[in-house]
């Protein structure tokens, strides 16, 4: 639907309806318990789950059940509409690199691209500044698409290749509700991090997982309309910002102000070399991290290498203190001096890569 430029208006105009639905559900979960402006977070929720795992030692350390419930919606709508390919063979080790930069970027900014657009909803003046940023790594990303730049072409492969990444997730599920993970409990209310009840978040996202599959939604996309194309996929993101803030403005989620904001910082600079790096690497590995998770579900295996990179960089970010520390009441957050660092690196190592594939792939014969 928005990702389809062939779509009739009609079918686009459902793919934005669709959107403002996942929106306002992702808004729902906040509501019903989930950290503020974080219904639905690709990178911050792989990186608690990696803290269940015991990747890390320090930070949260819970199963998120959304990630699951993504995956598996995606797989439940293409199976049902025999959309369903299983697929491999791109560039899987530039995107567990670049998923692994995508986690670091996200967590010095606190949050992934996915839960930008819902900070904007939630009123966050820290996301709306660092916005621009975002575009901007997302039109770097596109200039090297333009000169010969590509994130790997897939090609079809056996059942099973396309099944791992649901089947991993959803035994990482099962593992949770036998009570085999670090971290709370089915029916622990009061665990932290803050959550809301595991079986309405896995319904929840299950149909988000599907309506995520069937419009294409991306937020990395969104951006690239920015600059090119038809703007099906912009108006999507607009239209799930407007109802995610619908319905936290009743809730009582909705502060539009630059402090105190749930889990975020104020520190502008950070905020938009952050955003800016996720965007670059989110076009260099083929989409946001809520995307890979989607497409992990639809059969893409290199999809599911990415969200393997989102994870390991979660737990690296935390053993190696890269985490941003949010405002609180009596101290301000902010990035830390590794966190800074850290993005420097990757803005090094991600422009070396897409400079030096763009090159190598000029280079082959036609």
């Amino acid at each position: 639907m928005l990702r389809d430029e062939t779509a009739s208006p009609r079918r686009k105009a459902l793919g934005v309806a669709l959107a403002a639905g996942v929106g306002a559900a992702a808004a729902g979960l906040v509501a019903l318990g989930n950290p503020g402006n974080m219904g639905i977070c690709g990178a911050c929720f792989l990186r608690d789950i990696a803290g269940a795992l015991k990747l890390f030692e320090s930070g949260p350390k819970v199963m998120r059940p959304e990630v699951t419930g993504l995956a598996l919606g995606a797989l439940a709508v293409a199976l049902v509409s025999r959309r369903f390919k299983a697929r491999s063979g791109g560039f899987a080790a530039g995107r567990f690199v670049m998923g692994i930069w995508m986690a670091v970027a996200a967590l010095v900014f606190l949050g992934c691209p996915f839960r930008m657009l819902q900070r904007l909803g939630g009123g966050d003046l820290n996301a709306w500044i660092g916005l621009p940023g975002f575009v901007a790594g997302v039109g770097a990303g596109l200039w090297l698409e333009r000169r010969g730049f590509s994130a790997g072409k897939t090609a079809p492969a056996p059942a099973p290749v396309g099944l791992l990444g649901p089947l991993c997730l959803a035994g990482l599920l099962g593992l949770f509700l036998a009570g085999a993970l670090a971290g709370p409990g089915p029916d622990d209310a009061a665990a932290k991090p803050p959550h809301a009840p595991w079986l309405i978040a896995l319904g929840v996202t299950l149909a988000a997982g599907a309506a995520l599959s069937v419009t294409g939604f991306c937020a990395v996309s969104a951006a690239r309309q920015v600059f090119t194309g038809p703007k099906a996929m912009f108006f999507g993101a607009a239209a799930l910002v407007a109802a995610y803030a619908a319905v936290a403005l009743p809730a009582g989620k909705f502060s539009a102000s630059l402090a105190p904001q749930p889990v975020a910082h104020s520190e502008w600079l950070w905020n938009v070399i952050a955003l800016a790096l996720l965007g670059f690497s989110g076009v260099l590995a083929g989409g946001c991290p809520v995307r890979q998770i989607v497409m992990s579900g639809e059969g893409n295996g290199d999809a599911f290498v990415c969200v393997a990179g989102l994870s390991i960089g979660g737990a690296l970010a935390h053993n190696l203190g890269l985490v941003s520390a949010p405002a609180l009441a009596d101290a301000p957050g902010g990035a830390t001096a590794a966190g800074q660092l850290a993005l420097g690196i990757g803005w090094a190592c991600c422009i070396a890569y897409g400079l030096w594939v763009t090159r190598a792939l000029k280079a082959q014969p036609a």
